[in-house]
């Protein structure tokens, strides 16, 4: 009798442009289970490659593929990291690619890679392509990682939230009776990360400490919450093709001469209440808020977020015993398995498909 591999890799490259996070993951019978975590970071030529490639630009064919394969090396290394920690054969690695463009009222999302190189490199089956089904099924393809959180962290008669907080923030919202609702919220570290690195040339602002050294400027608060995005209805997604530089600077220019780390403290408290302001329209009272992705390891954000949901305790997904930098990859394996086992991924509840539908597309070693 064949034993089918249930060991899966998982790769996720985000909105904040700075490497692969992987995981190998197990799902036995069902199960979740994390074996193993690797990073692989983005060469500086990458990074800057994949940033200018979120704006129209010449030439840009030929220059997404060329940087297709660049990732495909990248992810390749950090499949390359994971392999000694399985025990048995991995079943397929799961990738999600890099988001370029996300227009879902136009039918399309584009997630540059280059899935037959990487099958090619590793020897592994790859399954990419995971938003697409769910947008040609009239989705928005994203956020797809709630059915994951609901999978992974949910508790029957105990309403939950997890937020992700990438380059974007999203909501999931498990309202402990099988109910999960989410949406992406608007700007996680996007914006925060974009500011730090124009005025002290980093590429994060760690533990959230620029932030909590200015004083948010209430003028300015105003106007970007302005923005028609967050009075938008789920079901909804969104990414750079809005929230960029150039979106922040025209609010700057309507408020001027607010010193950098005041901005800096504001942006910060843009994404809290953005997120805290979507969790708060679900409904529901939450037994704690859980946060994964980048921004939980900024302090200043979480004890933002935790203010504007009247004390609400908000902790990082580490205390459902999953660290936050893996929970993406992680999500992204078990959507893997969902695709092998030919099980739907996405809720329609979340994207607004017409239905469930298996995510992904298959290209073998």
């Amino acid at each position: 009798m064949t034993h089918t591999p249930t060991l899966y890799i998982g790769l996720m490259s985000g909105t904040s442009l700075d490497g692969v996070d992987g995981v190998l993951a197990d799902f036995t019978n069902g199960a979740i289970r994390t074996l193993a975590a690797a990073f692989a970071p983005f060469p500086p030529e990458l990074r800057a490659e994949l940033m200018a490639l979120q704006a129209a630009s010449p030439n840009e064919l030929e220059r997404e593929a060329l940087a297709a394969n660049g990732l495909a090396l990248a992810y390749a290394e950090c499949v390359r990291a994971l392999l000694p920690s399985a025990a048995g054969p991995v079943a397929a690695v799961a990738v999600h690619g890099q988001t370029i463009r996300h227009r879902p009222e136009l039918g399309f999302t584009r997630q540059t890679n280059n899935p037959s190189l990487l099958a090619e490199l590793t020897g592994i089956d790859v399954i990419a392509d995971f938003r697409s089904r769910d947008i040609a099924a009239g989705g928005q393809g994203a956020p797809l990682v709630p059915a994951f959180h609901e999978a992974a962290f949910g508790k029957p008669g105990t309403p939950r939230v997890v937020v992700n907080i990438g380059g974007i923030g999203n909501i999931s919202v498990l309202h402990g009776d099988g109910r999960v609702t989410g949406f992406d919220t608007g700007p996680g570290n996007v914006l925060i990360d974009l500011w730090i690195a124009r005025h002290k040339g980093q590429p994060y602002d760690e533990d959230g400490a620029w932030g909590a050294s200015g004083t948010v400027d209430a003028t300015l608060l105003e106007i970007l919450l302005d923005e028609p995005y967050f009075r938008q209805p789920a079901p909804k997604s969104t990414g750079r093709d809005l929230f960029h530089a150039q979106w922040l600077d025209a609010r700057l220019a309507q408020c001027p001469g607010v010193a950098p780390a005041d901005v800096q403290a504001t942006l910060t408290r843009l994404t809290a209440l953005t997120i805290a302001r979507a969790i708060q329209g679900e409904g529901v009272k939450p037994d704690a808020v859980y946060v994964c992705g980048g921004g939980a390891y900024n302090a200043t954000l979480l004890r933002d977020i935790g203010a504007a949901l009247d004390g609400v305790k908000v902790e990082s997904t580490a205390a459902l015993g999953v660290a936050p930098n893996r929970v993406e990859a992680l999500a992204f394996a078990w959507l893997g398995w969902r695709f092998a086992t030919r099980q739907p991924g996405n809720l329609p509840a979340v994207t607004g498909a017409r239905g469930p539908r298996i995510l992904g597309a298959l290209y073998p070693a």
